[in-house]
């Protein structure tokens, strides 16, 4: 079963009290943070990482809180999994390394971390790539009718907490392996070793994946609608790469982009969900060109 990736040191970095994070680190250079999405690991990253190592970048990939072979705190309340507890914890990764300031770039789960993390520290983002997701406020607006049931698993895990994570461990690996097969164009992009270690990082880590979830129905929709009412914007240059959900779900991927993002590139991408794995050489080529904007 694939677990690391290839040419990459690995260290667990505390981040907050009794929460320290799997991160796997290579290479010299400008600083990349790449974080990944449901249901996976770091290791998604494994082609786009190696790549931007050769590039000439240091890169972090870290499990996120929750997820992997990261400490996976007991939620005491949203705050525990909110993308800006989230998003903290990998500012303390960088600093732990001696970054002050690098680029970041996420995926699903991991570019809503991201994104919150563009938010609250303007001065320590340099560049943010976010890969398939609309941010959080957005993504509930335009979920809506029956289009929404692209969505289940979003209402799903925003239940309070007992039933959704009884219901998701009673067939866990059925239910991730569900989202490996269904959002991907092209299934030989995850082998079955990954496919195994990626069932067995969620199948171990139910509760705290509900937590990340649930937050994002709650605390993190309420940190989003401050920051537009306040009208708080990204200040980095920003790379948003997607599939064209526009069509089926109503809305204008871009435009919404822009609200919160001055400094966008955007890109409709033809690969499926998990296009770091489907896609890495245009995923790599993406974050390369945006940290030289």
């Amino acid at each position: 079963m694939t677990r690391t990736i290839p040419g990459f040191d690995y260290h667990r970095v505390p981040v907050a009290d009794d929460i320290a994070l799997n991160v796997a680190v290579a290479g010299s250079g400008t600083p990349i943070v790449l974080l990944h999405g449901f249901p996976q690991t770091h290791l998604m990253w494994r082609h786009v990482a190696t790549d931007l190592v050769a590039a000439g970048h240091t890169v972090l990939a870290p499990d996120l809180r929750g997820y992997g072979t990261s400490d996976k705190p007991v939620e005491a309340g949203p705050d525990t999994y909110s993308k800006r507890t989230m998003a903290a914890d990998i500012i303390a990764v960088a600093k732990a390394f001696g970054h002050d300031r690098f680029a970041l770039a996420g995926h699903d789960r991991g570019a809503l971390v991201a994104f919150r993390a563009g938010l609250d520290h303007p001065d320590t983002i340099s560049h943010l790539a976010c890969l398939d997701v609309l941010p959080t406020l957005d993504m509930w607006d335009v979920l809506h009718g029956a289009s929404a049931a692209v969505g289940f698993h979003l209402y799903l895990m925003a239940q309070p907490p007992g039933l959704p994570e009884q219901m998701i461990a009673a067939s866990a690996d059925a239910f991730f392996a569900f989202f490996l097969d269904q959002w991907t164009k092209d299934p030989s992009a995850i082998p079955d070793s990954v496919r195994a270690a990626y069932l067995e990082a969620s199948r171990e880590a139910v509760p705290s994946i509900v937590a990340d979830y649930r937050a994002s129905a709650t605390v993190d929709v309420e940190h989003d609608r401050s920051d537009r009412a306040a009208g708080i914007r990204l200040t980095m240059p920003v790379t948003v790469m997607q599939q064209d959900w526009g069509a089926a779900l109503g809305y204008e991927a871009a435009a919404l982009w822009s609200n919160w993002a001055p400094d966008l590139d955007h890109v409709t991408v033809d690969a499926g969900h998990f296009m770091a794995e489907e896609d890495p050489g245009s995923v790599a080529a993406a974050i390369r060109d945006l940290v030289r904007r």
